[in-house]
């Protein structure tokens, strides 16, 4: 059917059909009567709307409204099993895939471990079929998949970029080889913006249009969030800022070549345990050994972050004497790069996330806030993160979710 025409009753039907499913997501089973008091539409007219949607397969009826004087009224829900997608996180040491529902409900998972001398192609089909298996579906069942990985792909050459630690995902033919592979659409997003994404959609930065996230863990980066979308750059390079030069550190020459910057050197998750030391404070008994310079990947990431992370929590606990100057110490660092974000960009929000600053807790935020009062221009609200539970993933489901419902909840076109 072709689109409706704008002021037609199939639109403005359409209009109050999405208005409906919207809300029957938002808030869950709703009766008929409730569904046309938040909608502002007649009895009749909400009836003949939900008898619409349950004909097309979107809502179902899911029992009744009881313990309330009178009859029992019907409920009717968003129809979990109309469309599904899948998302996918990719890192160098691992491939996390999970299956949601229409709903946002995961349903299917599946951990990979990422193996070097397999392709990206093989390891990201086995990764998705496993899930969809998991959640006992068909391939075919999936509407959509979004992969997120480090870096970007250049919307020019369709390279992988800034992401060189990824074993095998340079090839100029891969984005054209993973869409042959796999038989619904595909897309690709970086692993920070998705976080971004999460917190927009069920987070901390619910409601707000203008936002920075400042990710922390293996390696620095950020998202940028600017008017409501999210800003990539020209290459797909925007909030690479782990490269950033920064005041009070030497330069990094060829950043990308070493695989570091400034901003990364002085803040990083590698530079906690030193820190740690100078103020007579013992790591934890994980803690890595070894100078390194620049992100770190694969099992020592996991072990540096997990001591990082341990350090942090431990202050965090107890900010006090040595605790409360590593608190101090590291908080300056982190504010001396986003004062540089906010001089730039001056956004509304800033929100602090992944595994880092989380285990900073309450005591870190403050701290950090404080600097950067002292440091920038502008005072943006300054927040934690709050989807904590693979908040990558579960972005990379959201994005799959907002594009697979624009299209299945367009009933013009039905």
């Amino acid at each position: 059917m072709p689109a409706a025409t704008p002021g037609t009753p199939s639109l403005l039907r359409a209009l109050n059909d999405r208005a409906a499913l919207e809300l029957l997501l938002t808030h869950g089973p709703l009766s008929r009567t409730r569904i046309g008091h938040l909608t502002g539409l007649s009895k009749p007219t909400a009836s003949q709307l939900l008898a619409r949607l349950e004909a097309a397969g979107l809502v179902v009826a899911t029992g009744t409204d009881a313990g309330r004087p009178g009859p029992n009224a019907q409920l009717y829900a968003v129809n979990a099993r109309a469309a599904h997608v899948a998302g996918l996180d990719v890192t160098p040491g691992r491939i996390l895939a999970s299956v949601a529902d229409l709903t946002g409900e995961v349903i299917g998972s599946h951990e990979l471990p990422y193996a070097e001398g397999t392709g990206p192609v093989t390891q990201v089909t086995r990764a998705l079929d496993e899930a969809v298996k998991d959640s006992g579906l068909y391939l075919a069942d999936i509407h959509r998949v979004v992969i997120a990985t480090p870096g970007s792909f250049d919307p020019r050459t369709g390279v992988l970029r800034y992401a060189d630690h990824l074993a095998g995902w340079q090839s100029p033919t891969l984005l054209d080889e993973l869409a042959a592979a796999l038989p619904m659409p595909v897309e690709y997003e970086n692993d920070v913006n998705l976080a971004a994404v999460a917190e927009q959609r069920l987070g901390a930065a619910r409601g707000h249009e203008d936002f920075v996230l400042l990710w922390n863990e293996e390696g620095l980066g950020a998202a940028l969030v600017l008017g409501g979308r999210l800003h990539r750059g020209w290459t797909g390079g925007a909030g690479e800022v782990g490269f950033m030069p920064v005041p009070g550190h030497p330069l990094v020459r060829q950043v990308t070549r070493v695989n570091s910057g400034g901003y990364q050197e002085l803040a990083g998750v590698q530079v906690l345990p030193a820190m740690a030391a100078r103020l007579g404070i013992e790591a934890p008994p994980a803690a890595a050994s070894g100078s390194v310079h620049g992100a770190v990947y694969g099992a020592e990431a996991g072990a540096m972050v997990e001591t990082a992370a341990a350090l942090l929590a431990q202050a965090a606990a107890a900010p006090e004497g040595g605790n409360l100057l590593l608190l101090r110490e590291y908080a300056t660092a982190l504010a001396t790069g986003l004062a540089s974000l906010v001089a730039v960009l001056d956004p509304e929000v800033v929100v602090l996330s992944g595994a880092l600053t989380i285990a900073g807790g309450e005591p870190l935020r403050e701290l950090i806030e404080a600097e950067l009062a002292d440091l920038a221009p502008s005072r943006p609200l300054l927040v934690s993160g709050e989807v904590r539970e693979r908040p990558v993933l579960r972005g990379a489901l959201e994005s799959a979710l907002a594009a697979t419902r624009d299209e299945v909840f367009d009933t013009s076109r039905r």
